[in-house]
């Protein structure tokens, strides 16, 4: 007797998808063969030596404000951090300034503050 098996199905070949290509799309559009037919057109190299020399300037343009960006975003940071220092600084000497801070300092110099008020001179004139 025979062994009831399961049909294997053919394997499917799979559809290839077109792949879009810009270039061939540019081809098909634009028709580029009337242009080249007779040859290369040279009135039109002057206008497209200057399209490519622009094209040149505006990547070349694009770096370089890409570069200082990052440059003054850096120096940026740097005056943030500077200014935070320039604040604790200036909080540290405001309180190392302070009178009572001073008399503790100069307490084991053998100094001590005056309990006299401060007086005023007067010159008079003739």
């Amino acid at each position: 007797m025979a062994v009831n098996r399961p049909k294997v199905a053919p394997p499917q070949a799979k559809k290839k998808r077109k792949k879009f290509n810009v270039f061939f799309l540019f081809d098909k559009v634009l028709n580029w063969d009337v242009f080249f037919q007779d040859g290369l057109p040279v009135k039109y190299l002057p206008q497209a030596a200057y399209l490519i020399f622009l094209g040149i300037v505006y990547i070349g343009n694009t770096h370089y404000s890409g570069k200082i960006g990052g440059e003054i975003e850096s120096l940026s940071n740097e005056v943030e951090e500077l200014r935070a220092d320039f604040t604790t600084l200036k909080a540290d000497y405001m309180f190392k300034g302070k009178q009572s801070e001073v008399a503790k300092r100069v307490k084991s110099m053998g100094l001590r503050e005056s309990l006299d008020p401060p007086y005023k001179l007067v010159i008079e004139k003739k």
